[in-house]
């Protein structure tokens, strides 16, 4: 049999297993693994890992932030994340307050139809706990949204206990997932208050205005609320060990929760506040980068499975002139981090390097986790005949030193600058085409498809 393209010679990596083996590609799909394939088009991949393409749950492209939006759009986000060997992202629809989800979701669509290079799902926000927004739910999921964002702290997005709780009930209720970014967000206003009035406006204060217990009790009231709702829950960007911890223990005692963490809270630290001038700003996220005793915590309940999946919550600004929007006061900088890029590379170099992740770990965290909470897998997260043929060959020798010059977003700065890295992704085939090929893009443009989502 000749297949419209072999990957031969690599070392394969599921979250399953590691075996030496060629892939056989027959247009969009997996059509076989074996040895000695032959096809009419060939990768040589001796020497190299084989992984399934990255499914970043977790994105904000395109996203209206107050009187800006983050600088990354559908095409040259997707892009950046497919040379980072990210094939599939998983984005967000805010519908207009008090609005339809379905017209939300028919906007949202149409901004990134035409323009994503990579695959794409959608998570729902929802902005109000109200009968009129939650009756909507049922709805939203036969659309292809399985999964809703909820919200404990920002105007104009913050549920009360109350709507929360009738929100859970509302998701849990019509088979989906719930997902919340938790802080608590009287503490968060009495913090900003607190420093503002006092003149300390710089960006340094930002994490001192939102401490550690700030998520941790968050995250413990989501749980318990969640718990008393029936409802599964995926906390997001989870930054601290005590929030990280909380989740660990609700899912020992059999509650159907998830956790998330990015690469930031594992290898950056609130160190990065104290920079000279307002550079402190390039790291102005929420929830804030954590003291030094916080990574190695997640890093171990990542290993343990006390966590389950590494987004990118990738939203970013230009530090020249969105950044600077705050100069006069940390409370106006559009708060996120470029991102979608560079999460696999970090995984591997911090992780499977330093011996904190198995190469099997890696791929479920990055790749298979993500896809089999949302709905994705086997399409997506696997090399397996059936699944979609998306598909990283990565050199786990290859040595390069992040900076803006090697990667791709659209932004002035990245995070991790001067970082050297041994390991790195090569080429990106998604649905069976080569979309990059050390660096550059070699696919077409707006291939990227909107995939609808059901649970498992």
């Amino acid at each position: 049999m000749t297949f419209d393209l072999v990957i031969a010679g690599g070392t394969l990596v599921t979250a399953a297993e590691t075996i030496r083996a060629d892939v056989g590609v027959i247009g969009d799909t997996i059509a076989a693994l074996g040895h000695g394939l032959t096809g009419a088009a060939r990768i040589d991949a001796t020497g190299k890992l084989v992984l399934p393409g990255g499914v970043d749950p977790h994105v904000h492209l395109d996203m209206p932030v107050g009187a800006t939006r983050s600088s990354d759009d559908w095409e040259t986000g997707t892009f950046a994340a497919a040379c980072g060997g990210t094939t599939t992202v998983i984005d967000f629809v805010e519908p207009e307050l008090g609005g339809s989800l379905a017209a939300g979701l028919d906007a949202r669509r149409a901004e990134a139809d035409g323009k994503a290079v990579v695959d794409y799902g959608l998570h729902m926000t929802l902005r109000r706990g109200d009968a009129q927004t939650l009756d909507q739910v049922p709805e939203a999921m036969r659309a292809g949204c399985a999964s809703f964002k909820t919200y404990m702290t920002y105007e104009g997005f913050r549920l009360s206990d109350a709507e929360l709780l009738a929100a859970l009930e509302a998701v849990g209720a019509a088979g989906g997932l719930a997902l919340v970014h938790a802080e608590n967000d009287a503490a968060i206003q009495r913090g900003r208050r607190k420093f503002m009035a006092a003149g300390q406006t710089a960006p340094r204060f930002h994490p001192r205005s939102r401490p550690v217990p700030v998520e941790a009790e968050a995250v413990e009231r989501a749980l318990a609320l969640a718990e008393v709702a029936g409802c599964p829950l995926y906390v997001v960007h989870t930054s601290t060990g005590r929030g990280a911890e909380a989740i660990a223990r609700a899912r020992a005692r059999g509650q159907r929760a998830y956790g998330e963490t990015c690469p930031q809270y594992l290898v950056l630290t609130d160190a990065e506040y104290e920079r000279p001038g307002f550079e402190g700003a390039k790291f102005v996220c929420s929830p804030p980068l954590r003291p030094a005793d916080n990574p190695p915590i997640l890093w171990r309940l990542l290993a343990a499975g006390g966590l389950q999946t590494v987004g990118t919550d990738h939203c970013p600004f230009f530090y020249e002139g969105q950044k600077e929007l705050g100069r006069a006061a940390f409370t106006d900088i559009p708060n996120g981090l470029p991102g979608i890029e560079a999460r696999l590379a970090l995984l591997y170099t911090f992780g499977v390097g330093q011996g904190r992740l198995s190469l099997n770990r890696w791929v479920e965290v990055c790749c298979t986790a993500p896809a089999r909470i949302f709905g994705l897998y086997p399409r997506k997260g696997t090399l397996a005949p059936g699944a979609d043929a998306d598909i990283v060959i990565f050199d786990p020798d290859r040595e390069v030193t992040l900076s803006r010059a090697v990667l791709h977003e659209r932004t002035d700065y990245t995070p991790y600058e001067g970082l050297a890295l041994r390991g790195y992704p090569l080429i990106t085939v998604a649905r069976g085409r080569v979309l990059v090929e050390d660096g550059k893009f070699v696919g077409a443009k707006g291939r990227g498809r909107f995939l609808a989502r059901k649970l498992p």
